[in-house]
């Protein structure tokens, strides 16, 4: 390896942005963080770096083993670099805002970083675009950033979105009406992660008759919710039922352009949701474009609250490469005073400088202008295609 291709080298999981691509995600950021503010979420900003009892009190728990720690040298404490932004949010939510008006709407943006990546996105660095609504527990709010993000989605023209909602909590709310064994409990989980009906089955019991019948209820929403409204479950599993039910046939009744699939079952990556949840995907890209759900601001005995974060690297995979800028080439000798007029019109340009391959003749500043990527030419005032 050279000298030159070592100093290249990049950690896995982490990359440069290069021109073109990084102008793109900030674009792309931009949009998503307007259409959020046009729903009257205002935007946060969190630091990159806090000390490590705040950043993950309330934060599930594989969010510890994710988080890079570090230790203060101004303060001698340890600090942790943020894995996931929706704890920050909590935090500021429940003491810098903690008497601002609720329901409260926050917005943000960032990068995170993980200590691994997953087979879907190995990357350990990527950019969140999120909102949380905190201070109110209802269906209407659950369905407010479902279609928030979904609205979201569509501002940047990403195509062929679906959306599939879960109830994380619904498992538990069973073992307990049950009175399934922690033995058990773990063997069922086990088996409703891997879809396997067989294992359930195995597990005798009345539980396991209710778990397969969820189970095969799973789908698109139009054939799902008659088979769900059909079941009969025990006080407290009917409630969270009847929520994840309601949620549903809001989605289903906007306008929006999504597919709607629901598995009432799905507990993976969703260990610390408190409700109904939800994961976005789009046609062609690999692995997920965003998830949320209804949580606890702050812990266990935080704010009610729902949230949704999207993943700009999915989402960007999901969408056509941007436009190349036509430039404008400034000959050598461009008055500065023309120059930034040419900017004020919303041209973009590249200037010629001396002693940088200095072009003195019109067609010698033709060849350069091309060389430079450049696709018009200022000449007598007046902006010329090169290929004229």
């Amino acid at each position: 390896m050279t000298e030159l291709a070592r100093k290249a080298l990049l950690p896995a999981g982490l990359q440069d942005v290069l021109p073109g691509t990084a102008a793109r995600e900030a674009e792309i950021r931009e949009k998503l963080m307007a259409s959020l503010a046009h729903a009257g979420y205002d935007r946060v900003k969190t630091p990159l770096v806090e000390f490590e009892e705040s950043l993950l009190e309330g934060a599930a728990p594989e969010l510890a083993t994710q988080t890079f720690r570090l230790m203060d040298p101004e303060s001698s404490r340890m600090m942790g670099v943020r894995s996931d932004m929706t704890p920050q949010v909590g935090r500021i939510a429940a003491t810098r805002l903690g008497d601002a008006p609720r329901p409260l709407r926050l917005s943000y943006s960032g990068d995170v970083l993980r200590i691994k990546g997953s087979h879907l996105r190995p990357e350990r660095q990527f950019a969140q675009v999120g909102a949380e609504l905190i201070g109110v527990s209802s269906a209407a709010a659950d369905t407010e950033i479902v279609l928030l993000a979904l609205e979201a989605l569509e501002s940047i023209g990403l195509a062929d979105v679906s959306v599939d909602l879960n109830l994380p909590t619904l498992p538990v709310r069973l073992f307990d009406a049950f009175g399934v064994s922690r033995d058990d409990r773990e063997a069922l989980t086990e088996a409703l992660e891997r879809r396997d009906v067989a294992a359930l089955r195995a597990l005798d019991g009345k539980v396991t008759d209710v778990l397969v019948a969820l189970l095969e209820a799973a789908g698109p929403a139009t054939t799902a919710l008659p088979k769900l409204k059909k079941l009969e479950l025990p006080l407290g599993a009917s409630e969270e039922l009847y929520r994840l039910i309601d949620v549903a046939e809001r989605v289903l009744a906007s306008d929006l352009d999504a597919a709607l699939t629901i598995d009432p079952v799905e507990m993976a990556g969703f260990r610390y949701q408190t409700g109904v949840s939800f994961t976005l995907f789009a046609r062609n890209v690999r692995g997920e474009i965003g998830r949320g759900g209804r949580y606890r601001a702050g812990g266990a005995s935080g704010e009610a609250a729902t949230g949704m974060s999207l993943y700009m690297d999915s989402i960007l995979r999901g969408l056509p490469d941007a436009e190349p800028l036509s430039r404008v080439y400034l000959p050598l000798g461009t008055p500065q005073r023309e120059a930034r007029q040419l900017r004020a019109e919303g041209h973009y340009t590249v200037a010629a400088l001396e002693g940088a391959a200095e072009a003195k003749t019109e067609d010698a500043a033709r060849i350069e202008a091309r060389r430079m990527g450049c696709d018009f030419i200022y000449l007598g005032g007046q902006v010329v295609p090169l290929n004229a």
